[in-house]
């Protein structure tokens, strides 16, 4: 969070030492040294307070820590969608094994269930790298660790080299893990 870099910078700003402004706010010079190193949050009292001392608006003192709450959930909501869409792959090349061998409809309306998450997943990942103009791998990247995705330049190539080896990677993972499935349920049937 940001809050506590804003209330060090409003008070050094306003050349006010941690015990001036503590004294002025009726806490402790501990209590303002928390605030400042993120250990704890002023309420919301405390935060009209700093506002109105610092003659600064409410939304200029933590508008900091809106927009990093803002792109945390962003990341978590990619997060999320990118799981949806790894995950349930996953069990669909390791549930493969069983499925074939057992040839029970359960297990293919689950795999097809599988299938059919990952895909929506799939789907709502592209919807999101559109919505947050990401086109390339190291866009997503630097979106990821809280970077902005268009400061990120990369050449063509690049982008076509680092998408065919994830692709090839990923299918090659997927076959792997459901031909290992295949094998070991076949060596316990």
């Amino acid at each position: 969070m940001n809050l506590g870099h804003q209330i060090k910078y409003f008070r050094q700003r306003d050349h006010l030492s941690q015990e001036d402004l503590a004294e002025k706010l009726y806490v402790s010079r501990q209590t303002i040294s928390n605030w400042e190193n993120d250990k704890s949050y002023p309420d919301v009292h405390n935060l009209l307070m700093l506002s109105s001392l610092f003659q600064v608006s409410l939304d200029d003192l933590v508008k900091g820590d809106v927009e990093i709450m803002e792109q945390k959930l962003k990341q978590a909501k990619f997060n999320v969608w990118a799981h949806l869409m790894t995950w349930p792959m996953l069990l669909v090349a390791i549930l493969a094994g069983p499925v074939i061998l057992y040839s029970n409809l359960l297990g293919v309306v689950v795999e097809i269930s599988l299938i059919a998450l990952s895909m929506i997943a799939a789907f709502k990942v592209d919807s999101l790298k559109k919505s947050y103009q990401i086109q390339t791998y190291d866009r997503v990247v630097a979106f990821m660790k809280g970077n902005d995705p268009n400061e990120v330049h990369s050449s063509k190539l690049r982008n076509t080299l680092t998408f065919i080896y994830s692709f090839v990677l990923y299918v090659g993972s997927f076959i792997i893990i459901m031909l290992l499935s295949i094998y070991i349920v076949g060596l316990l049937y």
